[in-house]
């Protein structure tokens, strides 16, 4: 995410704002401009606010001739009924992280296509409510459906300890899901079969049968070395998923790290910090970098001062993962399909650059 200024006024503003906090000015997102536009400004003519403002909060800007809804909104496709204030309010929250998860996607150059575009394969999301009916969170050809529960911190804590999971937050799931869905579109659709079954296995073995395995018998040992967490044993489908949701995890905060300035004192002189140690900026998980093994590096050295600095204030570690070179290898095949690259695989997927 980068860092977003008011152009009245200069002041730093959170993505979601709607109103400047120092001068007032109205605000509002415009994806095709990547930028927070002043509505009653020069720049903001022609904008209108997103029609689920008033419902959800949304923070986007349109265009009036391309509908009412924003590139966000219009990919919700069921919500719950409005009588509940636990579900409207929950609906926000999931709502601004789709938002999250649609301006990444967009940054990075992936293909958006809602279902009025592609009915049968298009992506949409039904945020439904366990108050109706029992939801599982899944995908399925293009729709990701999310239970509107999982705003609520209390019972995403107690199902992250009920599945001894070490990280669980709506924006996760976002990502993780959405991963099936570029799975069809950049390995399925894309013909990279071979390549994928290669580093992943091969997804044409039974998912039922894996996923039975998986709830009897947990993940196999030394299940790090070659996966990034423990779920992603289960099946190589969902082995992709949780790679392809981490590269969004790392590329997204790296960046924002850049946005705002971050130096690491430990990578290679590019100038001197105040006191004379060396310091290099923050990789910003650039999509068009050549290689993926720059941003690794860069990742482990970040994500261990982030730990560093959730610890002091009492919490747990903010990326609760250990990447293997094995894992980084698929880091670096699911970014070179992103930025539209014929991902080779090495013989030996452990260059000597990627970091221990």
């Amino acid at each position: 995410m980068r860092a977003f200024t008011c152009e009245r006024c200069s002041h730093l503003l959170d993505f979601p704002a709607t109103a400047c906090g120092r001068c007032a000015a109205p605000l509002g997102f415009a994806l095709p401009l990547d930028d927070i536009l002043v509505l009653d400004g020069p720049r903001g003519e022609g904008w209108v606010r997103c029609a689920e403002h008033p419902t959800t909060g949304c923070s986007w800007l349109v265009r009036p001739d391309d509908g009412p809804r924003c590139e966000s909104c219009r990919l919700t496709r069921t919500v719950p009924g409005d009588d509940d204030p636990d579900d409207a309010a929950f609906l926000v929250q999931v709502e601004e992280a789709k938002r999250r998860l649609v301006y990444q996607l967009h940054d990075l150059g992936l293909p958006i296509v809602d279902r009025a575009q592609d009915p049968e394969r298009g992506l949409a999301f039904d945020l439904l409510s366990t108050r109706f009916e029992p939801v599982t969170i899944g995908h399925a050809d293009g729709v990701i459906t999310i239970d509107l529960a999982e705003s609520d911190d209390a019972h995403r804590e107690l199902l992250r300890a009920q599945l001894d999971e070490p990280y669980r937050t709506v924006l996760g799931h976002l990502r993780h899901e959405v991963g099936h869905h570029y799975w069809d579109v950049l390995v399925d659709r894309g013909g990279h079969h071979a390549s994928f079954r290669a580093l992943f296995g091969d997804e044409q073995v039974s998912y039922q049968d894996a996923l039975d395995r998986h709830y009897r018998e947990g993940a196999p040992p030394g299940w790090h070395d070659r996966f990034v967490s423990a779920y992603a044993t289960m099946h190589p489908w969902e082995d992709w998923a949780e790679t392809f949701a981490h590269l969004l995890h790392i590329r997204a905060t790296l960046q924002t790290a850049d946005a705002f300035g971050l130096v690491l004192a430990e990578r290679q002189p590019r100038g001197e910090t105040p006191d004379g140690a060396t310091a290099a900026p923050v990789h910003e998980g650039d999509p068009d970098e050549e290689t993926f093994w720059p941003v690794a590096r860069d990742w482990a050295s970040l994500a261990r001062v982030l730990n560093a600095v959730n610890r002091s204030m009492g919490h747990g570690d903010l990326y609760p993962f250990a990447l293997s070179p094995r894992v980084v290898a698929k880091l670096a095949y699911v970014h070179d399909l992103v930025r539209g690259v014929d991902p080779p695989v090495p013989d030996d997927p452990t260059p000597a650059d990627v970091p221990a």
